[in-house]
């Protein structure tokens, strides 16, 4: 069987393998993106061409297709007969459960909650800057210094909004990993998918109280909400690293390497 394109193209060395397996998709702000090869799939894919979207959509998934089928035949794995494995299924909607009902994934869900609470709670405050902001700016009133508190307040928010949701989500892959569980119970000395994905959380986590410190400075009147999210998370932060002690040394590709 033919090699598939994807692997042919996998092996440019102007790419970085596995570069976005661990990466926390912000490409606007990534300076990898010359060597990823997923952005280089995705990032010509605009929804407002629905047939030019759909059919970049299909070429993807036929790339999977192709990619599975030569896997397969390199493993002598017959894809038309798989058996079905009710226990596999079974074991993989507890371990889904078990993750769910986590202490961390709780914390980090409460914590994303919060931050939609609190946003929506102040829509008014972030209106009436926005009004503040263009007055000022139209009266030509302490210009630099609107603009500057406008561009740190609007970065603040970005990298707040974020991660809100994303840090649950890879707390949530780590937890039910199977992977990861099989790794260790063969005591490898393999790098561990659940640190990978523990440790972009981790990041999420830093910058967003970062970010949030950065609020708390621009809206002192607010301290005590924006100061309850922060507990919570620096909380989920301590917690979360004493749950996966190994998560900060792993090493992404590209990223810390």
């Amino acid at each position: 069987m033919k090699k598939p394109k994807i692997l042919q193209r996998a092996g440019n060395p102007k790419y970085i393998p596995g570069i976005y397996n661990y990466c926390d998709r912000w490409c606007e702000r990534c300076s990898f993106t010359d060597r990823c090869m997923v952005f280089e799939d995705t990032s010509n894919i605009s929804t407002e061409d629905p047939e030019q979207f759909w059919e970049k959509i299909h070429e993807n998934f036929q790339q999977t297709k192709e990619l599975l089928e030569y896997i397969a035949q390199e493993e002598g794995i017959d894809l038309d007969n798989l058996p079905p494995d009710p226990e596999f299924e079974k074991e993989s909607e507890q371990r889904r459960k078990d993750a769910r009902n986590n202490e961390l994934s709780k914390a980090a869900k409460k914590y994303g909650d919060l931050v939609d609470q609190w946003f929506q709670e102040n829509e008014t405050l972030f209106k009436d800057m926005e009004n503040q902001f263009n007055q000022n700016m139209n009266l030509g009133i302490h210009e630099k210094q609107s603009h500057d508190l406008a561009a740190r307040i609007t970065d603040a928010i970005e990298v707040i909004r974020w991660y809100q949701h994303q840090i649950y989500v890879k707390i949530m892959r780590a937890l039910s990993s199977r992977q990861d569980l099989i790794m260790e119970e063969m005591d490898a000395d393999f790098p561990s998918d659940a640190d990978g994905s523990v440790k972009v959380a981790l990041i999420g986590m830093d910058n967003s109280i970062a970010a949030l410190g950065k609020l708390h400075e621009c809206f002192p009147d607010q301290a005590d909400g924006i100061l309850d999210i922060l507990m919570l998370l620096e909380k989920l932060r301590r917690n979360t690293e004493n749950a996966f002690p190994k998560a900060r040394s792993f090493v992404r590709p590209g990223f810390d390497d």
